[in-house]
């Protein structure tokens, strides 16, 4: 089995940066305080977002171009894997702040964390601040560093839990951001999202692999399924799933005139493995059966 550095606990990352523990269940750590160590596959049980800086040794192996050098952010969901094993040392650089699922129960960004993509984005979609930005950022982290260090009262838990949703928002609007100037990285994804689409449908591939999914589409242009979809979004205001959807309609009614296929053929031809999916489909985005949009037409 492969070498993996698992940390279960907050503690367990605390002391192995040598941080102390102010919070069983969130904190900021100092990664400059860490002594230098080799670089390994590590797994967090909790969530986890990384400040780093542009020449840190431990993530170059996974982040592409940066178009900003103050800093980038990382944002890893808890059991998610990064790094790699090698011989290598190196000297941790920048901020880890760290929380653990436990510390949102109960509470409003605890039942809407999973609205936050960006957890899922794979390391090479990271969030690359501007000055101005990574200042906000640090402003955040500082206030929930000083309620850390704060003795804990009946104040404490609701003013991280709001500095930390602040600082996602934040996030999220700098995300924003970043899928419009990163047109450089980004540019005609939506384009070759469509001629990806067109190709699948005009190949075997609806036989094979059945209709086309989100993941695998973005498989096809090397990003995660999460940032792939968001950023079809942004350029069209729908999912990336309904995009699919729309796709599939705009060929069933072309090939639904086509006197020599019936309904069931042209679902197995698009990909649908039982026609009732099919015509479950285009009811629900058409209003009428794909047997009624005919006689309507």
């Amino acid at each position: 089995m492969e070498d993996i550095l698992h940390f279960k606990s907050i503690k367990e990352y605390n002391d192995f940066n040598n941080n102390e523990t102010l919070h069983p269940l969130i904190s900021v750590v100092h990664l400059d305080k860490a002594a230098p160590r080799k670089l390994r596959k590590l797994r967090y049980g909790f969530y986890t977002i990384f400040l780093k800086k542009v020449h840190c040794g431990d993530l170059r192996y996974g982040l592409s171009h940066y178009d900003y050098e103050e800093g980038t952010l990382i944002f890893l969901a808890p059991h998610q894997i990064i790094g790699e094993n090698k011989e290598e040392f190196y000297q941790p650089q920048g901020l880890a702040l760290i929380f653990h699922p436990d510390f949102l129960l109960g509470t409003d960004l605890g039942r809407k964390i999973s609205d936050y993509h960006f957890f899922s984005y794979a390391v090479n979609e990271a969030l690359h601040l501007s000055t101005q930005e990574r200042a906000i950022i640090l402003d955040c982290i500082n206030k929930i560093e000083y309620e850390l260090q704060h003795a804990i009262d009946k104040h404490s838990k609701n003013l991280i839990i709001s500095n930390l949703e602040l600082f996602l928002n934040y996030c999220t609007r700098f995300y924003d951001r970043q899928f419009i100037t990163r047109d450089h990285v980004n540019r005609g994804v939506l384009q070759r999202f469509e001629v990806l689409l067109n190709a699948y449908f005009n190949s075997a591939k609806t036989q094979s692999l059945g209709l086309p999914t989100v993941a695998w589409c973005a498989d096809q242009f090397h990003l995660s399924p999460n940032y792939f979809g968001d950023l079809i979004k942004k350029e069209t205001g729908i999912s990336a799933q309904e995009y699919i959807q729309n796709k599939i309609i705009q060929l069933a009614k072309e090939k639904i005139f086509d006197p020599q296929k019936t309904i069931s053929q042209i679902a197995y031809e698009l990909g649908f493995r039982y026609p009732q999916h099919f015509s479950r489909l285009f009811k629900q985005k058409t209003g009428v059966t794909p047997k009624g949009f005919k006689v309507l037409n």
